[in-house]
């Protein structure tokens, strides 16, 4: 923090209020929160961030994205790998300097609603994903951030932008009533424009019979059409960047973040010809628990958030992959995760998966080789 508010004078920062009422007597600087006991952090971050933080693991990444599951308007996040595993940590804490100076220089922009940047950005679109390029060479108006941009410093040591999906998830009673998504940091009296009544998962939104013994019932509805009554421990819809989560531990295909697609995975199915499925991003998938079902209800967790009240029979959790474009170009959804370069074959975030792959998951690694 002090190279930030050193280096980039004209930046604020807004601290979560556990970390601020730890911190702040040690700090020569102002740093911004809110009241814990007012419950309305999440409301002011959607509302003034423009760049994200994270120091830790995955872990850290998906807690940063929660605080914006309400929102169509998520921050670039900019993550640093201190964590046991780090798959989605771009960069390593040592390189902190390079990473926020290639940030600023470049311009990031933090999509739609934001006053941090004006810009018509090169983009690349992937079936639906994309990629953004952060160089000299976009056509950009700054506001505040003019005076820290600098020169270029060349196409080789820019920033990508790489919007991962997300899924777009709605509760409903058995009649077919809207449950809106209760957040506990927003109060009644503090709620915005920015929350709605479905919220949004980056990783995977997870159907699980908990505490009971019995095998779940979930019927499965793909397309509005019935696919079959599942009998596990539960079921999992995933976006690409969840495939290497919970869902590659039920044994789902790992997928690439610019594939456009959602996963059904089955958690220990008790039918063996029961696969797990990669469907278009834009499939709605229904999971409704069955009347047929042991138990009352069963666990409903989104993002590794297990909610309050579970599932009950007759309730059903519709997901279907959030639109990241509009008719207009901009960006309108997806999380900006800020990642480098591409390696020499020019595909964007290639040596970072590619790379996380066999060095992290150890992919195919050989048995009785020492690593």
């Amino acid at each position: 923090m002090d190279h930030i508010t050193s280096t980039y004078p004209g930046v604020s920062l807004i601290l979560e209020p556990h970390v601020a009422r730890e911190l702040h007597e040690s700090l020569n600087f102002p740093v911004y929160s809110t009241a814990e006991e007012q419950r309305t952090f999440t409301s002011v971050l959607q509302n003034k961030v423009d760049l994200a933080t994270t120091l830790g693991g995955d872990g850290t990444i998906l807690h940063a994205s929660s605080l914006f599951a309400t929102s169509r308007r998520v921050p670039p996040i900019l993550s640093f790998s201190m964590g046991t595993l780090g798959f989605l940590g771009e960069w390593k804490f040592q390189e902190y300097k390079r990473a926020f100076r290639e940030v600023y220089m470049s311009g990031a922009t933090a999509g739609m609603g934001s006053s941090l940047l004006e810009t018509e950005a090169q983009n690349v679109n992937h079936g639906g994903n994309t990629a953004t390029t952060l160089g000299e060479n976009n056509a950009q108006t700054l506001s505040g951030w003019s005076s820290v941009r600098g020169k270029s410093m060349g196409s080789s040591r820019s920033s990508r932008i790489l919007l991962r999906n997300r899924l777009k998830v709605g509760i409903y009673a058995p009649d077919g009533t809207h449950i809106p998504h209760q957040d506990p940091s927003i109060q009644e009296s503090a709620k915005s424009d920015t929350t709605s009544n479905d919220v949004y998962a980056m990783n995977e939104v997870l159907l699980h019979r908990g505490r009971t013994p019995h095998l779940s019932v979930i019927s499965i509805f793909v397309g509005g059409r019935f696919l079959t009554e599942a009998v596990a421990d539960g079921m999992l819809v995933s976006t690409p960047t969840g495939s290497t989560a919970y869902s590659l531990s039920a044994g789902g295909s790992i997928v690439h973040p610019l594939v456009s697609s959602l996963l059904l995975t089955p958690i220990s199915p008790r039918s063996l010809s029961f696969r797990p499925l990669v469907l278009p991003a834009n499939t709605p998938i229904t999971l409704r628990l069955s009347e047929s079902n042991r138990s009352q209800e069963v666990e409903v967790s989104i993002d590794g958030v297990l909610r309050s009240r579970g599932l009950e029979k007759g309730m059903e959790v519709r997901v279907v992959g959030e639109g990241i474009r509009t008719n207009a170009r901009e960006w309108t959804g997806g999380v900006p995760s800020i990642v480098r370069a591409g390696g020499a074959g020019g595909i964007e975030g290639e040596d970072h998966w590619v790379g996380g792959l066999n060095g992290l998951l150890k992919f195919n690694y050989p048995f009785g080789e020492d690593g």
